[in-house]
Formats: C-alpha cells, sequence, structure tokens
C-alpha cells in the first residue's frame, strides 16, 4: 500500500479515535445481544416518560441560584465600574460615583504608565498632534512658554480638593524649559511620573488613547537621539493596571481596529455567514445539485485564498511604489506577510483536498442519504439559528450578572515609588474570596447551559430524523415532525439533556482549571509542572472527545426508544461496538463534506469582508488582519451549527440504520431504503475488508 501522509492521518485520527478507543476498552462478552423490535414498534416510541428528573431539578436549582446571585449582584455592585474608567483618585469618569461628581467628564487621559490618569471633558485632538510645552497632571494643565493650546483643548475636571495631590514646578516638570530633560524629569519620569505631554488622540472605550503619529512627533522633540524607548513608554499608558509592555503598540492597534469595525464585525461575522450556511444548506439537501455544491465549494475555497493572497500581494506593491507614501512601513510588511501567509495556507489547503478526494466522493453519498431526510424536514434547517438565539439570550443575560459580579470588588491604592523621595498613587480593583469562587460558580453556568442547549438540539435532530427513517411512507413525514419532536423533547427528556451536558460542563471546568494551574506555573517557570500539566490537559481533553462521542450517540437511543441517559448510553455504546467496522468507516468519511462546508462558508465570508473593509475603511484602520480574524472565528463556528445538521443527520440515519438491521435483519420488514442499504454495504462492509484507513 502506498505511504499515507501526515496531513492523512492526522483527519484520520480525529474522526476514529473515540471509537478506536471503545473498541480497545471494549469486551465481546459485555455487549450484549443484538437489539430485537418490540411488538408494537412502528418507528419512535410514543409511550415516553420523564428521564433523568434529578438532572432537571438540578438545573433548575442552578439557573435559580444564578439568578440570585445575578440580582445580589445588581444590587451590591455598579457595572459602570467595569465600563467606565477609574482615574488615578479612585473617581469614576463619566459619573457621580467617587469623591467629586465627574458626570461632565467622561473621558480618562493617561498620565503614567500605572493606569493612572486625570478625567476630562473631551479626548484631545491637536492638530500639531503634540504640544510639548504644555503637560497634563494630576492637578491640571502646566504650561511653559511657547506652548500654544489652552484650557478649552484639554478641560480637565478639578482635583483642588485633594491637598495630597502632586503639582508641577519648573525644576520637577521642566527644568531649565529643555523638553529633553523634561522628559526625563521627576514629573514626567520617562511615563511614570504624575504628569505627561498635551497629545493628539483617539476615544476608545471611554479612554483617549495617543495617535500613532503624535507618538513619532512627540518622539522628535523630547528624545531626538533615540536614548530612551519612547513609544514603549506612551504606549503603555493605555494599559490598563500593568506596567510597560513590550508589544502594547499590537493590541492598541488591534483594539482600535476592532472598535472603528466593530458594525461591520457584527454585520459580516455574523448576519453574513447565517445568510450564507442557510443558503448553502438549502442547496446542501437537494439530491442532484449536491455534487456540484461540494466540488464547486473546494475549488472555490482554494481560488479564494489564492485570489486574496494575489491582491494583498499586488496591494502591498502598490503601495511600496506609491510616491508620495500614503501607507506606512509597517501597513506594508503586514499587507506582504499577509500575502504570504495566504499563499501558504492555500498550498496546504490544495494538499488536504488532494488527500481528501476520495473520502469526500465517499462523504457525499452519507450526506446524499441524510438530505432526503433534511428535504422532507425543511424547518430542521432553521433550528440552529434558533439555538444561537437561545444561547444568545443565555449570554446576554450571564453577561449582565457578570459585569455586575466582577463590579463588587474593593479599591486599593497602591503607593508606587518610581524615583526617591517621590510616590505615585495608584489605585486598583481587589476581589475578595467570596466573589472569585462566585466567578467560578458563574462560569459553570456558563458551560452547563451552553452545553444543554447543544444536548437539546441535538436530541431534537435525532428525534425528527429517527422519526423519518421509521417511518414506512416517509413522504408522509414533514416539518411538523419538527415541531412535536420540539415538544417531545422539552416535555420528556430535559433531564438526559442536563445529564449529558453536566458530564461535558464539569470536564470543561477540570480543563480551565488546569489551564490556570498553567498560568501559575509560567509565573513561577516551573519548566516540571509545565510539562506535568500541559499532559494533563491533553488528557482531559481526551476525556472531553470520548464523552462529546458517547452523549451524541446517548441522545439519538434516547429519542429513538425513550429511555435514561445511563440506559442510552449503555445501549448506543454496545450497538456501536456491534458494528464498529462499519461505523468506524463510515464515520471516517461522513467528516469530509461537513469540513468542506465550514471552510467554504468561511472562506467566502472572509473574503467578501476583506473587500468590504479595504473599501469603506481602509483610511481608518491600522490593518483589517484583526477585524477579519474575528470575523473568520465567527464565521467557523456558525457554519459549524449549518454543518452541523448534516453530521448529527448522518450519525442518526447511521445507529437506526444498525439498529433497524438488527432488530429486522436482512428482511423485508427493515424500514432502510433500497439506497440506503446498499450504500452502507457497499462503503461499510468493503471498508472493512480494506481496512478503514484505506
Amino acid at each position: 500500500k502506498p505511504f499515507r501522509p501526515a496531513s492523512a492521518l492526522i483527519l484520520s485520527t480525529a474522526s476514529v479515535s473515540r471509537l478506536a478507543f471503545f473498541k480497545i476498552m471494549a469486551n465481546d462478552d459485555d455487549l450484549g445481544d443484538k437489539l430485537s423490535a418490540p411488538p408494537d414498534f412502528n418507528g419512535p416510541t410514543s409511550k415516553r416518560r420523564m428521564t433523568d428528573i434529578l438532572c432537571t431539578i438540578l438545573l433548575w436549582c442552578m439557573w435559580i441560584a444564578m439568578t440570585g446571585l445575578g440580582i445580589y449582584a445588581m444590587q451590591e455592585g455598579d457595572y459602570r465600574l467595569i465600563l467606565y474608567p477609574l482615574d488615578y483618585d479612585g473617581n469614576l469618569c463619566g459619573t457621580s460615583k467617587g469623591q467629586v461628581d465627574m458626570t461632565d467628564y467622561p473621558y480618562l487621559y493617561y498620565v503614567n504608565d500605572f493606569s493612572g490618569g486625570v478625567c476630562v471633558k473631551e479626548c484631545p485632538q491637536l492638530g500639531n498632534l503634540t504640544d510639548p510645552k504644555t503637560l497634563v497632571t494630576y492637578s491640571g494643565l502646566y504650561q511653559v512658554d511657547g506652548s500654544y493650546i489652552t484650557s478649552d483643548d484639554i478641560a480637565i475636571a478639578d482635583y483642588s480638593y485633594n491637598n495630597d495631590t502632586l503639582e508641577c514646578t519648573d525644576t520637577l516638570c521642566y527644568p531649565n524649559g529643555d523638553p529633553e530633560e523634561s522628559f526625563t524629569s521627576y514629573g514626567v519620569n520617562m511615563g511614570k511620573g504624575f504628569a505627561y505631554y498635551a497629545m493628539d488622540t483617539y476615544e476608545l472605550m471611554w479612554r483617549c488613547v495617543f495617535t500613532d503619529e503624535a507618538r513619532d512627533s512627540l518622539d522628535a522633540v523630547v528624545n531626538p537621539n533615540n536614548e530612551n524607548n519612547l513609544t514603549s513608554v506612551i504606549g503603555a499608558m493605555a494599559d490598563q493596571n500593568e506596567h510597560v509592555k513590550e508589544g502594547y503598540n499590537l493590541w492598541s492597534n488591534l483594539y482600535g481596529d476592532l472598535w472603528v469595525a466593530r458594525y461591520f464585525i457584527l454585520g459580516l461575522g455574523f448576519g453574513a455567514p447565517l445568510v450564507i450556511g442557510f443558503v448553502y444548506s438549502i442547496f446542501l439537501r437537494i439530491p442532484l445539485v449536491l455534487p456540484f455544491m461540494v466540488w464547486f465549494s473546494v475549488f472555490a475555497t482554494i481560488g479564494i485564498v489564492f485570489g486574496g493572497a494575489y491582491y494583498a500581494g499586488e496591494l502591498a506593491a502598490e503601495w511600496e511604489t506609491a510616491d508620495p507614501p500614503m501607507y506606512t512601513e509597517d501597513n506594508i510588511k503586514i499587507a506582504q506577510y499577509g500575502s504570504y501567509a495566504m499563499y501558504a495556507f492555500g498550498g496546504l489547503l490544495v494538499i488536504v483536498f488532494l488527500f481528501m478526494r476520495k473520502r469526500i466522493q465517499l462523504a457525499m453519498g452519507c450526506v446524499k442519504e441524510a438530505s432526503k431526510a433534511i428535504l422532507r424536514l425543511p424547518l430542521i434547517i432553521l433550528f440552529p439559528v434558533i439555538q444561537a438565539l437561545g444561547f444568545a439570550a443565555f449570554m446576554i443575560v450571564w453577561t449582565v450578572y457578570c459585569a455586575y459580579l466582577a463590579s463588587m470588588g474593593e479599591f486599593k491604592t497602591e503607593q508606587i515609588d518610581t524615583v526617591p523621595g517621590l510616590f505615585i498613587s495608584v489605585r486598583y480593583f481587589e476581589f475578595s474570596d467570596f466573589i472569585k469562587q462566585c466567578g467560578w460558580f458563574m462560569l459553570f453556568c456558563f458551560f452547563w447551559s451552553g452545553q444543554f442547549i447543544i444536548a437539546m438540539g441535538e436530541i431534537i435532530f435525532a428525534m425528527s430524523i429517527s422519526k423519518w427513517y421509521f417511518a414506512r411512507d416517509k413522504k408522509e413525514i414533514g416539518s411538523s415532525a419538527v415541531l412535536s419532536s420540539i415538544v417531545t423533547s422539552i416535555w420528556y427528556h430535559t433531564g438526559t439533556a442536563a445529564f449529558g451536558s453536566l458530564i461535558i460542563a464539569i470536564i470543561q471546568m477540570i480543563r480551565t482549571f488546569i489551564a490556570y494551574l498553567q498560568k501559575k506555573a509560567d509565573e513561577m517557570d516551573s519548566s516540571l509542572a509545565k510539562a506535568i500539566l500541559c499532559c494533563l490537559q491533553c488528557v482531559v481533553l481526551c476525556f472531553e472527545k470520548i464523552f462529546k462521542f458517547l452523549n451524541k450517540n446517548a441522545y439519538i437511543q434516547t429519542a429513538i426508544f425513550g429511555s435514561s441517559f445511563c440506559k442510552s448510553a449503555k445501549e448506543a455504546y454496545c450497538l456501536i461496538m456491534r458494528n464498529a467496522a462499519r461505523i468506524i468507516a463510515i464515520t471516517y468519511v461522513s467528516g469530509g463534506v461537513v469540513f468542506v462546508g465550514k471552510m467554504f462558508i468561511t472562506t467566502l465570508t472572509t473574503g467578501a469582508a476583506y473587500f468590504v473593509l479595504d473599501h469603506e475603511l481602509r483610511d481608518e484602520l491600522y490593518s483589517n488582519i484583526g477585524p477579519l480574524f474575528f470575523i473568520a472565528l465567527s464565521a467557523w463556528f456558525i457554519s459549524g451549527m449549518f454543518m452541523g445538521v448534516f453530521d448529527m443527520g448522518i450519525a442518526t440515519i447511521l445507529q437506526c440504520f444498525v439498529a433497524d438491521e438488527e432488530m429486522y435483519g436482512d428482511s423485508q420488514s427493515m424500514y432502510a431504503e433500497g439506497s440506503l442499504k446498499n450504500w452502507v454495504e457497499d462503503h461499510g462492509k468493503s471498508s472493512e475488508k480494506r481496512g478503514c484507513m484505506d
């Protein structure tokens, strides 16, 4: 046999590792007897009872506790502490919370790199970019001869109430009237003092962030010989509660780009993939269109990536030769490196698709059978949107509760000795152990609720498709089956979804705690601890994947037979192990079209977003890479929701088939249609002879 390259083996491993694990652990004597059809079996049972009621009660108790904690936080906390900036003396800019009413001064102007700043009425926008003869200090404006701005240009709140406020003098802040000496003076102290220069800014989340042009302009005046790293000093001033950090400029520009492009990210990152995913799913469920859509998606994905790479390269070349220069060297490098990265990614996609071509061809058979069910159940295509809306509703409530909870810390004051005899006061937030424990609880609520929404969707999908499969006349099945499945699943099997999602939530909490320990190990610089925790994280991740696979198949059993979670999990495990070879082979190939669909939706969305951002915001963004990354990330997850319909459909039909086969053998009583029976036989048993990795 020809050697299979690493890329193909990696793709194979992800899809079969869970089944392989179960197969290794299985004992043929423990797999039980084959299924036997109940005397009155005619599809998913209609005689159901509420399953796993205890887990339903626990879920409701968790939601009630979360609501109670949220109400308590809303009464005791103030969300403004999270949204609005805090000045050096503990006043909240834009509010009356603090020693002075700062309602008329909603913006924070940074004075030092310890996040100390003063509240101002507007973020200054200076035509000359900077006035090095004017200092913004803890006590107001301080100006020397040659300054040109007025108090109207930078309206600072009145801090005269504070008798301990440090004030500038010529000796402290501007010795000998020399800007270079001022930069290293006690008052300015290279961004670690109680005063800093008046500069051109833009507003970001009520913070005044220095523009790149203003930094360069000031650098030429106070640091002409580049003796001090001025860019880092100035950049760090916009970094909350942190000291100067290398690479601040990157994050500052990223945050600025995300804020400028926020509406485009919302529309293109959420709206566009919803529309594209819905339309793509509609076409994919039409059997005759399916092959064209799949291969078109493959070539279109590759074409979009290479087209974007070529466009970015040409753009970089155009910018580089422009006279006069219109873009900075950093912008040109970003375009060039982006082009190289897209060429590399496109080449990787070509290699992946080449080695997946047979798998994709086989996978179309899986999707073709699933599309027959989805064609009869058109309403099921809309269910991912309903799930997304439900999750969004939960996220709104959860985010509000968390914002109030995070505002329940206490103000602390730290005196920082920057130079001998000069102390800078810095205010910061400190959380009690109770608030930290509440934060862990809220994180658990997020994990459990999110997984519960996914679990309910999988039960509803499985029940809808199993009703189609176990119908003698499949033409009689329509969207009413989806509506009845929604009602039945919510009324009878909420507990089963809660049980399975609780297991995943607990595992995710363990992974989060391990990640927390990994961060502590990094701080301690312990190589041994980092290695052990990394291995432990991998093990727990494997368990999460295994249980997600087991849960999905347990939900299918619940949808068909109405059994509780534990019984369903056992029956699903035994059923799969008795038919392991065929299920491994078909599971392996079925992911091909799902992967192609996700790549196509994500690539098309990101490609369209690139041209929109370039056309609409070219002169306003430092780089469109940040917004494009978040748009692509959102598109990937949303495309996963739509393609998950087909993935769950394939899994349900496959399990229905093996259950059907065990109950009725090869007799004419089987519910499977001839095309499905022939397809499973051709690509299941033949794969068993060849080996599922062939």
